[in-house]
């Protein structure tokens, strides 16, 4: 099952170092039933791009919650086995985790498809976006019209090979 995971740079930097996203249970987005009922879709690579943008948002409510790190989404496509990725039936209907799962154990970085991130243009609006998510999330429309503005930008996507480079 391929989930996306949501970070910052300095937690791929860190997942570089320990070889590792995280031992588990990781927060991750992935197809789910919920997200393709949500998207009304049945081509995968639009509903897998659905759960990238998902766990995009997600980046960008971490790098709100640090304000030392780079103002770049960064998510990890990764393969998980079948059964690794479970998403919980109380939220379901919860829009904010639509495509959510947890994942069980530790997840190495050797099992990563490729990695997306935003391009150095983006900073300014994922900037902005990051301090407007409280007002967004708040139900502010001008705040959530700046959010927006950061999901105007394609996360740019990177081998696996490029990741010290990033």
């Amino acid at each position: 099952m391929r989930v996306y995971v949501p970070l910052t740079l300095s937690g791929l930097a860190e997942a570089y170092k320990t070889g590792e996203l995280g031992s588990g249970p990781l927060v991750a987005y992935a197809v789910t039933p919920a997200l393709r009922e949500w998207y009304l879709s049945e081509d995968i690579e639009e509903l897998e791009y659905a759960a990238l943008n998902r766990a995009a948002l997600a980046s960008l409510r971490l790098l709100a919650a640090d304000g030392e790190a780079v103002r770049r989404r960064v998510v990890v496509a990764v393969d998980v086995p079948d059964g690794a990725a479970t998403s919980d039936p109380d939220r379901a209907l919860d829009s904010a985790a639509l495509g959510e799962v947890w994942v069980s154990g530790p997840v190495p970085l050797a099992k990563a498809a490729a990695v997306h991130v935003d391009a150095g243009d983006a900073e300014a609006d994922v900037t902005a976006a990051a301090e407007a998510l409280v007002a967004a999330d708040g139900g502010d429309d001008d705040a959530q019209f700046v959010v927006d503005g950061a999901e105007d930008h394609e996360l740019l996507w990177f081998a696996t090979q490029e990741i010290a480079t990033l």
